[in-house]
């Protein structure tokens, strides 16, 4: 008789499978499963897998993690505190959650993220780690996509039916399968942009469709316009929005006149970057015959040609802002407004809304005024001319015109081409004259607990073809503090005006909160190691000391690095109706209203004081706070844009010096390397660890350093090291290093 075969069991031991169980409950907590759905899920069917199953649930259950709501079938018991936040992802993989709820952010690991994306509003639950006591979670739902377009490299699978698209962004962890009919078309290896459709539960990547073809990889225009489609952004208009914006009446009529302040025959000039084509601002100037001066801060007024309900006013509010990528501006309005109609360009009318001023020579307020005017440019003058008029000693030059007849010559310097004799001397002495108030304002400003932020922006100069032949560096001079100093007035004074308002009246604010203590603990560790002491005993030694360190750091070799901290150790700004002041320039009350043409907020300040102005009721606060919280989200991303473009353009830089060596300053240190700025043109890029070869060095974070074991070398925060160029990726955006010595 055959002896029966006795079958082989399998003993495949399924990982984690406590965890899992309980995430697929949790997951969906309101509905029950039994052992075989479970196994479904997990893609299992063998009586082993089936086995495990079934006991893992008999002893949850028994442990009451989960409930048995009938014969076989579990549910996760209900009682846990489920919390919504937006996740942040790492390079890694990993991620946080930022929830109102926790005073820290909740760690995710990798395992948790539950197909959860970089940004995406998500339900999570929370527990404490057992080993560091750290807040963990988990993802149980995705409740809102933060973004459904992706830029990345297309892949053709060859001799198959589909493609994948490989994400630019290191945020972005799964690559997007597309369907070969949804390529548009596209080659292998072509820049797209794909926009996210679904991701299937039993699929391992999310799947899309392309919707644009970007171009080749490392093409100026392609990542460019990378750059924007990455954001959300738009790179040109629609044509209704062209169509509607160019069919505007821009001409100056007389009824419209009528309805206005007239002030054309003001002496009144704008003073902008030499390059700039859209000007949003003048000052007038006049000496009463009180001896007061009367100081006009004219706006273009925007919200004249843009109404509300058109087809023009709902793209501006979707673009919310200009943005000023290294090359080129993507500007909020049509060329038609914002370089032309809305412009305030030199002898030409144009409908403005001013704040007009009378001050004394302390430059305190004797009066005030606001409302719609017509104003005529008598010049242009560019930030360095109006500097040269300031620095010249024009002064000598002006008190010489008052005592000789008027044949006498003023340096070249002061007048300007197209104006006569009289006008370049009333021009200089009002330049001169409002240097001087703006100073005095800058004073009181800066004694009442304002915050100076004068960082270096890099500038690049570029050939006809967006080649960087050069770095150069915007600092802010005289020039610039004075039409920055009547620009901070009007906000604020426009904003006090509505705010101290009876009954209350809803308004758009940019505030700004105090900063985190913790952030300015993070600095004080950092800046001691060059040598700089803080005092946060109270706001008062706080605002003095940031000052005294951003004052004598200028210049020196860790000048943008401790500016970059500095202004990182602080809040955010934003628009909202809730006023709370702004912490930086010390007010109580700020808002924007001096930038209609780049500035979506300010149009809508302009709005609501004139509806104010005509005695109109207040507006809708809830209305206007998601509008508020919409312009916010938008500057936000149009900075994440105009930072990627100086990144993009670095690089470019960088790639035709790649044989010389450059002496640089430790500006960060992580774990995998060293970054490292490049002093002579802010460049900066990375030393990964796996390239120190000469030692096997370690991270020490409380040191902020890498220290090698054997030698006890230690290369931190701060210090000067010689550097080469080992790779460029300007897909990638990454800029690498070799590490050729420390300077001692």
């Amino acid at each position: 008789m055959a002896r029966k075969k006795k079958r082989k069991r399998s003993n495949n031991k399924i990982s984690n499978l406590t965890n899992t169980i309980l995430s697929i409950l949790k997951k969906d907590r309101n509905q029950a499963f039994n052992y075989k759905q479970i196994a479904a899920k997990l893609g299992v069917n063998d009586a082993s897998s089936r086995n495990q199953i079934i006991k893992t649930l008999a002893k949850l259950a028994t442990k009451q993690e989960i409930e048995q709501v009938e014969r076989g079938k579990f549910k996760a018991i209900t009682n846990t505190e489920y919390h919504t936040g937006i996740l942040d992802l790492s390079g890694k993989g990993t991620g946080y959650i930022i929830c109102d709820d926790f005073d820290e952010d909740v760690f995710i690991a990798s395992n948790n993220i539950n197909r959860a994306l970089n940004g995406d509003e998500v339900e999570f639950y929370a527990y404490k780690r057992r080993k560091r006591g750290k807040i963990e979670g988990e993802i149980t739902s995705v409740l809102k996509r933060a973004k459904s377009e992706y830029v990345g490299v297309i892949q053709i699978q060859k001799n198959s039916n589909y493609a994948f698209v490989i994400p630019d962004s290191n945020k972005m962890y799964k690559d997007i399968f597309v369907p070969i009919n949804k390529t548009l078309k596209a080659e292998d290896g072509d820049k797209v942009l794909v926009q996210f459709e679904d991701w299937p539960e039993n699929a391992d990547s999310p799947y899309g469709k392309v919707i644009k073809i970007l171009g080749k990889p490392g093409e100026h225009q392609t990542e460019i316009h990378a750059i924007l489609a990455e954001y959300g952004l738009p790179h040109e208009f629609p044509d209704e929005v062209e169509a509607f914006a160019n069919e505007i009446d821009t001409s100056i009529r007389e009824e419209e006149i009528a309805k206005r302040r007239d002030m054309r025959k003001d002496l009144t000039f704008t003073i902008d970057p030499k390059d700039a084509k859209d000007f949003d601002d003048a000052l007038s100037f006049e000496i009463l015959d009180n001896g007061l001066y009367e100081i006009g801060i004219h706006i273009a007024d925007v919200s004249h040609y843009v109404k509300e309900g058109t087809v023009l006013d709902d793209e501006a509010y979707e673009r919310a802002t200009s943005i000023y990528l290294v090359d080129r501006v993507v500007p909020m309005l049509p060329e038609v407004l914002s370089n032309n109609a809305c412009s305030l360009r030199p002898q030409e009318e144009k409908y403005t809304f001013s704040a007009v001023f009378q001050m004394n020579d302390k430059a305190e307020i004797k009066n005030q005024w606001f409302g719609r005017t017509v104003t005529f440019s008598d010049a242009r003058y560019a930030y360095e001319e109006a500097q040269a008029v300031i620095e010249s000693n024009a002064n000598v030059a002006l008190s010489a015109v008052e005592t000789s007849n008027i044949n006498t010559e003023i340096p070249e310097d002061v007048s300007l081409t197209g104006n006569t004799y009289k006008t370049s001397y009333e021009l200089a002495k009002a330049i001169l004259t409002l240097d001087k108030l703006a100073k005095i304002m800058r004073k009181k400003r800066m004694s009442a607990g304002a915050i100076s932020f004068d960082k270096v922006e890099v500038k690049f100069n570029l050939d006809e073809d967006n080649n960087p032949e050069g770095v150069f560096f915007k600092t802010s001079k005289d020039a610039n503090k004075l039409i920055e100093e009547f620009m901070l007035l009007a906000n604020r004074k426009v904003s006090e005006f509505i705010g101290k308002q009876s009954p209350k009246k809803t308004f758009v604010y940019r505030v700004h909160d105090e900063p985190d203590e913790s952030k300015l603990a993070s600095l004080q560790n950092v800046v001691s190691r060059f040598g700089y002491k803080l005092n946060f005993k109270d706001r008062k030694s706080t605002t003095a000391s940031l000052n005294n360190l951003l004052q004598e750091v200028v210049g020196k070799k860790e000048q943008n690095l401790v500016d970059t901290l500095a202004i990182r150790s602080m809040s955010k700004a934003e628009y909202t109706t809730h006023n709370i002041g702004h912490y930086g320039l010390a007010f109580d009350y700020y808002s924007h209203f001096t930038s209609p043409i780049r500035r979506y907020p300010d149009v809508m300040a302009h709005r609501l004081l004139q509806q104010y102005l005509d005695g109109g009721k207040s507006a809708s606060e809830d209305v206007y706070e998601e509008k508020c919280q919409h312009s916010s989200n938008m500057e936000m991303l149009a900075t994440k844009a105009e930072r990627d473009s100086i990144k993009y353009m670095q690089i470019r830089f960088m790639e035709d010096h790649k044989d010389e060596e450059f002496v640089g300053v430790i500006s960060g240190v992580t774990d995998w390397g060293i970054y490292v700025e490049i002093i002579q043109n802010k460049c900066e890029g990375m030393v990964s660890v796996r390239d120190m070869t000469d030692d096997h060095y370690a991270f020490d974070q409380d040191l902020y350093a890498m220290v090698g074991r054997r030698s006890g070398i230690t290369y931190q925060l701060g210090d000067e090291v010689v550097v080469k160029v080992k790779s460029t990726d300007l897909v990638k955006k990454h800029l690498d290093f070799n590490l050729i010595e420390k300077v001692e």
